[in-house]
């Protein structure tokens, strides 16, 4: 992906503080969220509900979610998302102080945000190409900042944040992400407004959403990026439901110790945003998210070999690495070459694939581990990352790549005439 690098406007420094401030409350009540549960409850189905309940509106919405966001304001669409959270936070910190707080309202809580959060993130996904003028290289710096801030404040600012304002009370957590959101709102609200897309012939939402879906399954570069995250969510999520118990018995890890273990994989994914325009120049984009999946697949191998715990965490740093460049190259490219028209659904279908392969990771590794050893479900992810990158390798190669950046851009932009089935014109060309 080459370009010549401008400047981001100044919109983007208030977007991205929006976002930084906004990780922060999430890694506050990500942190606070199940400890409070834990107050409530010791039932691990009843843990469980609460956990899922965020998860569930991308399993039930995400597509129609998106179609809603390409028919929206998306400004509009992200500081009324904050502002709801905002809002809805103060319910059960309100309950929490009367203590009438409960399992089901906390679920309800959970997933009413995971809701806001799917509006909230497929604007923003839409919306940050339009800010920067849909420019490779500008969208790679961007996200690169973008996932460094989200990696820094709700992996390692957040979480003992949120510990730690929990033991003021269970309602302070709560509250101090209520006011993130305020802040980002009132940031996001003071960004600058973008012309919406060229409107589509009137069909219902459920069509809408349809076209959306099947632009992604019908262009084998955007399918291959979509295969990507949720083939890896199969195996990474097989990996994290055993990796605590992995910790403790093979490797003689104590609760401190697997804090240190998941902080090393943090700081790998900010190592990994912050080298991710690079690896993309010297490689091309193609190239490098091949050689970042097959990083992963060999980590994960390396993490389920580990003799001790060192070896164990600089596994999961490389891991971490791998993941931190991905998920900036690969959302990058998609938001230079999907038509305006488009953005919110076709990131939407991609992040649903990749929810909907959470829950099949997570039964992946129990029943591994159960049947077999705690360290199969390990070895079956590391060689399901590996043979995940040999098949997607030709669908995101560099032609593959350079031909969708050049068919996505012709004179008048990629909403112009010329370019109204990208898609089309792509697979005539790589194909």
């Amino acid at each position: 992906m080459t370009s010549e690098v401008r400047k981001p406007p100044a919109g983007f420094g208030r977007l991205w503080a929006a976002q930084t401030v906004s990780s922060l409350g999430d890694g506050v009540s990500h942190a606070a969220l199940p400890l409070i549960a834990l107050t409530l409850t010791r039932d691990p189905m009843a843990l469980a509900v609460v956990t899922a309940a965020g998860t569930l509106p991308w399993l039930l919405f995400g597509v129609l979610g998106g179609a809603l966001v390409d028919r929206w304001d998306r400004r509009r669409t992200m500081w009324v998302m904050d502002v709801a959270r905002a809002v809805l936070l103060g319910i059960p910190a309100a309950a929490a102080v009367l203590d009438v707080l409960s399992i089901p309202l906390l679920a309800a809580v959970a997933f009413l945000l995971g809701l806001g959060g799917l509006f909230f993130d497929t604007a923003a996904t839409a919306y940050l190409p339009d800010l920067l003028g849909r420019d490779p290289a500008l969208l790679e710096r961007a996200n690169s900042r973008l996932r460094g801030a989200q990696t820094a404040m709700s992996g390692f600012a957040g979480p003992p944040a949120g510990s730690a304002l929990l033991a003021l009370g269970r309602a302070v957590p709560l509250l101090a992400d209520a006011v993130s959101f305020a802040l980002s709102a009132l940031l996001v609200r003071t960004l600058p407004a973008m012309p919406r897309p060229l409107p589509e012939a009137r069909e219902s939402l459920l069509r809408q959403a349809r076209a959306g879906a099947s632009y992604v399954f019908r262009d084998r570069l955007l399918l291959g990026l979509a295969l990507r995250p949720a083939v890896g969510n199969v195996a990474f999520l097989a990996v994290e439901t055993v990796l605590a118990l992995f910790a403790h018995e093979r490797l003689g890890i104590d609760t401190y110790g697997f804090g240190l273990l998941l902080t090393a994989e943090a700081a790998g994914g900010l190592l990994g945003a912050g080298i991710a325009s690079h690896l993309g120049r010297r490689l091309g984009t193609g190239t490098a998210l091949t050689c970042t999946a097959a990083v992963e697949g060999l980590a994960v191998l390396g993490l389920a070999a580990a003799p001790n715990p060192y070896v164990a965490g600089s596994a999961l740093a490389v891991c971490g690495a791998g993941m931190g460049a991905t998920m900036v190259l690969a959302p990058s490219l998609r938001q230079a070459i999907v038509p305006a028209r488009l953005m919110g659904r076709v990131a939407s279908t991609s992040r649903m694939l990749a929810m909907c392969a959470a829950p099949v990771g997570a039964f992946l590794g129990g029943w591994l581990a159960t049947t077999y050893d705690i360290r199969t479900p390990l070895y079956a992810a590391g060689v399901l990352l590996l043979a995940m990158t040999a098949v997607t390798a030709s669908m995101t190669s560099n032609r593959r790549v350079e031909a969708a950046l050049r068919a996505a851009a012709p004179a008048g932009g990629p909403d112009h005439p010329a370019a109204e089935d990208p898609a089309q014109e792509r697979a005539s060309e790589v194909l």
